[in-house]
């Protein structure tokens, strides 16, 4: 059973054509691939059971079916954002942070969808391994940095079009540890050089990879299998520039969580993009980013079974992690070498609300009541499939958050 909403969402598309869409590409859909489809279409739904919730103060009680919570989902990355930012902003810096995007060439990002735990994983190593080195020598910045990369698939039209999103502080620890080097102000590494050590680490790596058999071709490119074949592939993307892109520093640390929390948990497309569809087509917002001003806003028609193909293209292989960190902030040292950089920065670390949990108190919501405002407390569960016993006041709405 779904529920009447205020917009449209992917999984109205999902559950419409769905079915049939499997079924004419049955034995061409992986399994995450088919995985993500059924949990977005029973995202939300009886299916997943829930809970009830009552108004303390004036009885307003409605319903709201439990989360599929998988990492494609528009409607699922809500929670997991602002739980990841409260982790975050506790480890941000008192000094400016810059944002740098790795994009790969359309060659690669073509062999990249057929190997994409492969590829996506070197694009992280070679990113970070350039990030790293370059702000090391000390003709740059001669510092120990640290950046947390974010892996996007998808371009605004759901094209295959994978690139990476670095957040960096804009400095580091001194080869000694015992000084904080801050960058030029406005300035962080010249991009120029950062292009060329990528594109001669990701190549190098892509070739190795080659070499130890970890790559796999199909259909029209079943042909690079074969070593001499892969390397006059190559051959051309030696001689370009890789689009490497050095965005303006942030306006002070609250401006990256403000950013990575659109970032960070953000999936293909999200329903509010959605604009219509009906039994031939879904329209949809996108941006033209060769395009300035309005006409960088523009409006999309595809056939509802190109867009469920161009949605389903960036699924990640299970296990994959999009969300990465390095230097200075990788999992194994970060504590301490974000307690020396504010040592070093005199500045103080960030103090975290303190617990106030009680065991006794019934389960409250998040959200206030649509109503009076009051608290939402918890006063009924449902397995999968059941039916609550207690009616909700009208009218029902799936609860969103």
């Amino acid at each position: 059973m779904r529920l009447q909403r205020a917009a449209l969402e992917v999984a109205d598309i999902f559950c419409a054509h769905g079915p049939a869409w499997r079924r004419a590409q049955a034995g061409h859909l992986s399994l995450g691939q088919l995985k993500v489809m059924s949990a977005i279409e029973r995202c939300r739904t009886a299916a997943l059971g829930g809970h009830v919730a009552r108004c303390e103060k004036c009885e307003h009680t409605r319903i709201a079916y439990n989360s599929c919570r998988n990492r494609h989902c528009p409607k699922c990355q809500g929670a997991a954002a602002r739980e990841w930012l409260a982790d975050r902003e506790a480890e941000l810096l008192a000094v400016a942070y810059y944002h740098v995007v790795f994009t790969l060439p359309a060659p690669i990002a073509v062999i990249a969808y057929q190997n994409k735990a492969q590829i996506y994983a070197i694009l992280f190593k070679a990113a970070a391994e350039t990030l790293i080195t370059i702000a090391a020598d000390p003709r740059h910045l001669g510092a120990r940095i640290g950046l947390t990369a974010v892996l996007h698939t998808w371009g605004s039209a759901l094209t295959h079009h994978p690139h990476l999103h670095c957040i960096v502080p804009g400095g580091g620890l001194s080869p000694d540890g015992k000084r904080w080097i801050s960058c030029r102000p406005g300035f962080f590494l010249p991009v120029r050089v950062l292009s060329r050590l990528f594109r001669r680490l990701f190549l190098d790596k892509l070739a190795a990879a080659h070499d130890a058999g970890r790559l796999h071709f199909f259909g029209d490119h079943a042909a690079l299998a074969e070593r001499r074949a892969f390397a006059a592939y190559l051959a051309p993307l030696r001689n370009i520039e890789w689009v490497v892109y050095a965005k303006r520093p942030f306006a002070g640390p609250q401006a990256v969580l403000a950013y990575l929390s659109r970032y960070t948990h953000r999936v293909a497309i999200a329903n509010s993009r959605l604009i219509a569809f009906d039994d031939n087509a879904v329209t949809f917002k996108w941006k033209d980013y060769r395009a300035k001003g309005l006409q960088r806003h523009k409006v999309m028609t595809l056939a509802h079974g190109e867009f469920i193909r161009r949605f389903l293209i960036h699924v990640l292989p299970g296990g994959f992690h999009r969300i990465r960190h390095y230097g200075l902030l990788a999992n194994g040292g970060r504590a301490e070498n974000i307690a020396r950089a504010r040592e070093l920065l005199a500045v103080s670390p960030t103090q975290s609300a303190p617990a106030d949990a009680n065991a006794d108190e019934p389960l409250m919501l998040s959200q206030p009541c649509p109503c009076c405002g009051g608290r939402m407390i918890i006063i009924e569960t449902f397995e999968r499939g059941a039916t609550p016993r207690t009616r909700p006041s009208s009218p029902i709405r799936i609860d969103t958050s």
